[in-house]
Formats: structure tokens, C-alpha cells, sequence
């Protein structure tokens, strides 16, 4: 057996072999663009031209070379934002845009508290049920100014319509309109928040559309789900003593 690993050695060292010259291994390029050289018993391996030397060399981030484009890009000038990178202007309007609706939807909230608030109506849990909802929209449009500023934006309010103050209605009365109307605008709220998310994607702002959709699209469709039951809920019981009882289940939730 020794004798035979010799034999090899030496065929090898010698360059003895078949199919090319005596050499058994040939300069050649290989698939990652090296040639591979011969030296005696041992073999180098050397780039051939034009091979990317990251390849070899391991390193896939020049960090210092790179940067230097990012650094060109730095405002130096006052007042414009450090912090904006991949903000299109389209997402900073539509954000801007949402601001308003939530203000609006706010508003009307607020009319509605306003009016269940009265002594001669007396719904103290419809009136404290639409304060809630108020609330919750203003702090809604409160979380887009602080993303807007986030990402750079400027936030830019908007004028917001003054709503009516008279909500009662002849036929369904005053509790069920106002809670037909609360459902519409839960729809028309989330309707402007897939806009605003579309926008999001048709500028390649996906951090733009994650934040739509982790804060507010779930929200959004459950509200439109718990109203949508309470509408109902209302269209049994009609105009009469039910109403009341209803006005203390919601005076009463927590």
C-alpha cells in the first residue's frame, strides 16, 4: 500500500498523465472566474481579470464608501428636516389630509355629545358614549402629527366644517340617527385610511403602510363591527322605553 501511495506522489509531482501534455491539471476557469496554476506538487489559485475581489475578500459593505452619497444629502440649510429619508411629498399631503378627516369626524363626536348632554334629552350614556368617540379621533389625528413629524413631514391643519346640533329625526328619533350616523362615518373614515395606505404602496413606502395597518385598519373595522350591532340593536327596540335602557347599557360600559 505504501509502495502504491508513492507511486501516486510521483505521478502527480511529475506531471505524468493523460488527456493534456502531461499535466493533469491544465489552466482553466472555473465557474467562480479563478485559474488554477500548477507549482510543482502544490497549487496556487489566482483572480482571474476582471473578478470582483469582494468575492474573495469576504467583504459585501464598504460602509465609508457608501455613506459618502447619503452624506451629500444631508440638509445643511435651517429649517428643512434631518430626519426625512424616502418621504415622497404624496405621503406627506395624504398624511396630512388624514389629519383633517380625523379632526372632522372628531368634531361631529362632539356635536353629538353636546346634544345627548342637554337636560331635555338626558342621555347621559349616548352622551358619554360620543365624548368617548371624540376623544378617540382627536388622538387618532394626534398619532399622525407625531408620524408626520417623524418622518419629516410638516404637519399643515387643515379648516374643519362646523356640524349641525339638532340630531333628532321624525321617523327614527334621535338615538338611532345618530348612531346610523356614528356608523357612517366609521366607514367613511376607514375608506380614507385605505387611501391613504394605497398611497403608501404606490410610493414604495412600506413603513408608510405598516403603520396604517398596524394601527388603525384593525381598529377601524371593529368599531365599524360594535356600531353596526348597536344600529341594529336600536332598529328592535324602535323610539320607546327601550331607548332608555339602552342609554344606561352604554352609560355602564366600560
Amino acid at each position: 500500500v505504501a509502495q502504491s501511495f508513492s507511486r501516486s506522489l510521483s505521478l502527480l509531482s511529475s506531471g505524468s498523465g493523460s488527456g493534456s501534455g502531461g499535466n493533469l491539471f491544465p489552466p482553466s476557469r472555473n465557474s467562480s472566474n479563478l485559474l488554477f496554476h500548477p507549482s510543482g506538487s502544490r497549487f496556487s489559485i489566482q483572480a482571474a481579470k476582471g473578478t470582483n475581489t469582494k468575492s474573495l475578500t469576504g467583504v459585501v459593505f464598504e460602509p465609508f464608501e457608501e455613506v459618502k452619497k447619503e452624506l451629500e444629502l444631508v440638509p445643511t440649510t435651517p429649517f428643512v428636516s434631518l430626519a426625512r429619508h424616502k418621504f415622497s411629498d404624496d405621503s406627506e399631503s395624504a398624511i396630512n389630509d388624514q389629519i383633517n378627516v380625523e379632526y372632522n369626524v372628531s368634531y361631529v363626536y362632539h356635536a353629538l355629545y353636546a346634544y345627548f348632554d342637554r337636560d331635555n334629552v338626558g342621555l347621559k350614556g349616548f352622551a358619554k358614549f360620543f365624548n368617548d368617540s371624540s376623544l378617540e379621533e382627536r388622538g387618532h389625528a394626534e398619532k399622525f402629527m407625531e408620524y408626520q413629524n417623524m418622518r419629516g413631514g410638516r404637519v399643515k391643519l387643515q379648516s374643519i366644517l362646523m356640524p349641525v346640533s339638532e340630531f333628532d329625526h321624525e321617523e327614527k328619533g334621535d338615538a338611532l340617527h345618530a348612531m346610523e350616523l356614528a356608523l357612517s362615518l366609521e366607514k367613511l373614515t376607514n375608506e380614507k385610511l385605505l387611501k391613504l395606505q394605497s398611497v403608501g404602496v404606490k410610493n414604495n413606502d412600506v413603513q408608510l403602510v405598516d403603520f396604517v395597518e398596524s394601527e388603525f385598519l384593525g381598529e377601524q373595522v371593529e368599531a365599524i363591527k360594535k356600531i353596526s350591532e348597536y344600529v341594529a340593536q336600536l332598529r328592535r327596540i324602535g323610539k320607546g322605553h327601550g331607548v332608555w335602557h339602552f342609554d344606561q347599557m352604554l352609560l355602564n360600559e366600560v
